[in-house]
This record gives structure tokens, C-alpha cells and sequence, in this order.
């Protein structure tokens, strides 16, 4: 029988890491899936895909609980990363659209 090797336990630190980590990524790929929805995707970079997404999933948390829209249990990335593209694509339209208005008058 094999002995299991003990884990050194889990501090703030470690778990605050881990949230950072796992917000950039949610919000990486979110912000880049909706900048392709959006046609922006030419113009944004690595850090403004990010910037989008994590501002995207403020948004997404705001109308998902104003509408009274529950996300599916599942993977905790998939429901988060789900929000936060429809709260970054709703922003990116916005933005569109303030940038349209903004050229006509």
C-alpha cells in the first residue's frame, strides 16, 4: 500500500492567487469571444480582452441578477466565463454604439 503524499495547507495567499488567476483567464476568454461577436477583435489586445471580460462579468452579474436569470450549475469557469461574455459583449455594442452616435452628430 502506498503511502499518500500530505499537501501543505491552502493559505490566503494561495487562494487569492488562484482567484486572480482564474478571474484573468474567465475574463481573457470572455472578452475575446465577445470582441469576435462584436467585430473588435482587430482592434483589442491580450490585456483589453482581459479588461473587457472582468468588466463584462460586473455587467453580466448586474443584468443576470435583474433579469432573475439563473446560470446552469456546472463548472464554476464555464457559468462565470458564460456571464462575463454577455455582460462584455453588451458593453462592446455599447461602446459601438456610442461611437456610432458620436460620428453622426
Amino acid at each position: 500500500m502506498t503511502q499518500l503524499a500530505q499537501s501543505a495547507p491552502v493559505t490566503g495567499t494561495d487562494v487569492g492567487l488562484r482567484l486572480l488567476i482564474f478571474w484573468l483567464l474567465a475574463g481573457g476568454i470572455a472578452g475575446w469571444l465577445a470582441s469576435l461577436v462584436a467585430r473588435t477583435g482587430d482592434r483589442m489586445g491580450c490585456l483589453l480582452n482581459i479588461a473587457v471580460g472582468i468588466v463584462g462579468a460586473i455587467i453580466g452579474g448586474w443584468v443576470f441578477h435583474n433579469l432573475g436569470v439563473s446560470v446552469p450549475q456546472g463548472h464554476p469557469f464555464i457559468d462565470t466565463t458564460a456571464v462575463a461574455f454577455v455582460g462584455a459583449t453588451i458593453l462592446l455594442l455599447l461602446l459601438r454604439l456610442l461611437a456610432h452616435l458620436g460620428r453622426r452628430y
